[in-house]
């Protein structure tokens, strides 16, 4: 068995930021891989969840806010028995250029405080994750933020340059209609991979 966790904000606000890739791509699943059930609210386990008996698969999406998701797995392993090494985490990741993603094991959480959360809970940081990038191409890293270079609307000679934002401010804003193209293009290829 696996099971699939989704990792994002709760409330409408929320449900169209970047940092919400992780509740959009468990949704695409739910909706579009296998025989999974609706979701359905466990209050105990603190999750909605949906299953697959098909495909073996349960689908998950914490209903704490995202930096205590760590509190809803750990209620997840206890009422489903499974190894931490049958999780599978996925969740927006600003190390990685948008349109791409990338499966790894037993990484630590990158500064991301919903893995984080799960690493402090469960003691261990060996489960998979699936890191989706949300990092558009012209936004780089700075050490004191996130510093807009040149965007895609301006000409490449004109060297502007727009006051650094927060990390925190950049992943609590929604996609863009051209990102979200592009996340939707990129989903049923990680989905494969994940599910295969």
């Amino acid at each position: 068995m696996k099971i699939v966790v989704g990792l994002g904000n709760l409330g409408k606000k929320f449900e169209k930021n970047r940092h919400n890739v992780g509740f959009l791509t468990v949704d695409y699943i739910q909706k579009n891989a296998g025989d999974f059930t609706k979701w359905q609210l466990k209050k105990k386990l603190k999750s909605e969840i949906a299953e697959s008996k098909e495909l073996d698969v349960i689908l998950a999406k914490p209903q704490t806010f995202m930096n205590n998701s760590g509190e809803a797995i750990r209620n997840l392993i206890s009422s489903f028995k499974f190894q931490v090494s049958s999780l599978y985490v996925i969740h927006d990741d600003f190390d990685l250029p948008l349109g791409t993603f990338k499966f790894e094991f037993s990484r630590g959480s990158a500064g991301h405080k919903g893995v984080q959360s799960i690493i402090d809970i469960l003691g261990t940081k060996d489960f998979w994750r699936l890191r989706i990038g949300i990092r558009p191409p012209y936004v780089i890293p700075a050490q004191a933020g996130i510093q807009n270079s040149t965007s895609p609307d301006e000409h490449p000679n004109q060297n502007k340059s727009r006051p650094p934002i927060k990390a925190e401010d950049f992943v609590l804003k929604n996609f863009g209609k051209e990102e979200r193209k592009i996340i939707e293009e990129l989903t049923p290829g990680a989905i494969k991979e994940l599910l295969g």
